[in-house]
């Protein structure tokens, strides 16, 4: 198990490595000259090669990759060049707004996502279980940002239930009306990925239920509720945990799609004016940490569906 866990851990560092020298010249071969395009016209050629000089574009690509890559292990994200400071106190407060806005979503998706494959399981093959499977397999193909867009249209200007924005006016910050504000984005990121996790944990409690181990239990006198709380419930949402893990990519994927339709101040706006304003710095940092965060959940995600897996434990093993 140490030497799987190594082996993933070692691939995961290696994935990071290629993302960051990867990142780093897309960025730098994007057409136009980013001195010119922040000086404007009227900047002499002493103005933009000093400007050049004092963000090290004037250095060689090569050169400044490693320089780079060196910053980061120090835990220097650079200066932003659209707001002249640290990139770090521009992208603090920003994950933290993202960070609360995950957090509602994930509250809201497993528990929503779970209670509806554990019901279709327990109404295998009725209308109640092909309603949801089919409808959380048609959620699931739309992009989240076309349901943030219909859910602002539907529950914000036509029958006005929930705010059109995810972030209250001043003086509303209590942590009530803070999760008020974000249940309509947390509902735009369920829809996509609640027909995934039902689907799995269905399955899990499906084969549960066929069990040996289930049998049994019925036959020695105890009731079918019971023993699927008892028996059932425990054994197959364990593989559904390492799914929900595996998830959390493409939770944070939507995140950016959605802060952006609901005017939220989170990574994704961030990212988006570091994009519309060619802000390396910014652009750069931004999609480390996010790569960061994804090859960290699926490393972990890995190695519970290593240790909660019997047959992959074993092979593990081996």
């Amino acid at each position: 198990m140490k030497r799987f866990i190594l082996k993933r851990l070692g691939l995961s560092v290696i994935t990071v490595l290629l993302v960051c020298i990867i990142v780093f010249f897309l960025t730098h071969i994007l057409p136009g000259d980013v001195a010119r395009q922040y000086l404007g016209r009227g900047a002499t050629e002493d103005d933009l090669r000093e400007f050049r000089h004092v963000f090290e574009l004037d250095r060689p690509l090569l050169s400044q990759l490693f320089t780079w890559i060196n910053h980061l292990l120090h835990g220097n994200l650079g200066q932003s060049m659209q707001y002249r400071g640290p990139v770090t106190d521009l992208l603090l407060p920003a994950i933290g707004y993202s960070s609360k806005l995950a957090g509602v979503a994930f509250f809201i998706i497993v528990p929503v996502s779970i209670a509806g494959g554990v019901i279709s399981a327990m109404n295998r093959g009725k209308k109640i279980d092909r309603a949801i499977t089919v409808g959380g397999l048609s959620a699931s193909v739309i992009p989240e940002f076309v349901w943030a867009i219909l859910l602002v249209l539907v529950f914000g200007v036509i029958f006005q239930i929930f705010p059109v924005t995810a972030f209250p006016r001043r003086g509303s910050h209590d942590l009530l009306t803070q999760i008020w504000y974000l249940i309509l984005p947390s509902i735009s990121l369920l829809l996509v990925l609640f027909g995934y996790i039902a689907r799995i944990t269905r399955a899990g409690v499906i084969e549960a239920l066929d069990s040996d181990y289930m049998r049994t239990a019925v036959l020695k006198g105890l009731s079918r509720r019971k023993a699927v709380v008892k028996h059932v419930l425990r054994n197959a949402l364990l593989p559904t945990i390492a799914v929900v893990a595996s998830q959390i990519p493409y939770l944070i994927g939507g995140l950016i799609a959605v802060e952006i339709v609901f005017n939220y101040p989170g990574f994704g706006t961030i990212l988006k004016g570091a994009v519309d304003a060619r802000d390396y710095s910014v652009l750069q940092a931004g999609v480390i940490i996010s790569s960061f965060v994804i090859v960290l959940f699926q490393l972990i995600a890995d190695i519970l569906f290593a240790v909660l897996n019997p047959r992959i434990r074993q092979k593990v093993s081996e």
